[in-house]
């Protein structure tokens, strides 16, 4: 296992070599490979840089977000404006279903609702309002509608996982109930972790995805 101080160094050298970062706005610690991340980014597109680029060092275990985004003054707008914005920013993308989810805000906070057929739909609407001006946070209440039965869904992501990762995919288990998917067994990394979760999120008919996962170091 990667020492504290040594996986410490690895992050913020990574930090710094994200240029939509900006290092100093994070703190770090590190406790038996736990990540403790605490500070004040400028925007929530910031602070979500910020965990995935953590997430990239092989190393660590678990990741704590004590962070707050603190906008600056020029950066901040009323909830109607965000508000407005956020509906243009979900009109405007070509992924989000027409009139299918509702943007609600409070406090610069944006909480998306509504029902689609996708998951990449309900991603979609996250990243559209992730990056506006003036926004805190974002909370994904758009609930995925399945139309597939379990059996569909658990050989679907057995597939995907066999294609993306081959003899790996065999220490991934599948539970499927309804549109529930959970995740559990091993993998080598956080990217293969990603991914096993990202070819769950992709099968049609996954409303959840519970990703018990276990990354060995």
């Amino acid at each position: 296992m990667k020492p504290d101080a040594m996986l410490r160094s690895d992050i913020v050298a990574e930090l710094n070599f994200d240029p939509v970062i900006t290092a100093t706005d994070v703190g770090v610690t590190v406790r038996d490979g736990v990540v403790t991340l605490t500070g004040h980014p400028r925007t929530h597109a910031e602070k979500h840089a910020i965990e995935r680029a953590v997430q990239r060092v092989k190393g660590v275990k678990a990741l704590a977000i004590e962070m707050e985004v603190q906008l600056p003054s020029r950066y901040e707008r009323t909830d109607a404006d965000i508000a407005l914005a956020a509906e243009h920013a979900l009109e405007w993308n070509v992924l989000v279903p027409d009139d299918k989810i509702r943007p609600m805000v409070e406090k610069g906070w944006v909480t998306l609702v509504g029902e689609v057929e996708w998951d990449y739909q309900r991603r979609a609407a996250e990243v559209a309002v992730r990056n506006l001006l003036g926004v805190t946070g974002v909370t994904n209440r758009v609930v995925v509608n399945p139309k597939f039965t379990p059996a569909d869904v658990e050989q679907r992501i057995r597939q995907a996982l066999e294609r993306q990762a081959g003899d790996e995919a065999r220490q991934v288990h599948i539970a499927v109930n309804a549109g529930d998917v959970t995740l559990s067994g091993t993998v080598r990394s956080w990217a293969e972790r990603r991914a096993a979760q990202g070819a769950a999120w992709s099968t049609p008919g996954v409303a959840n995805v519970v990703n018990n996962l276990l990354v060995e170091i």
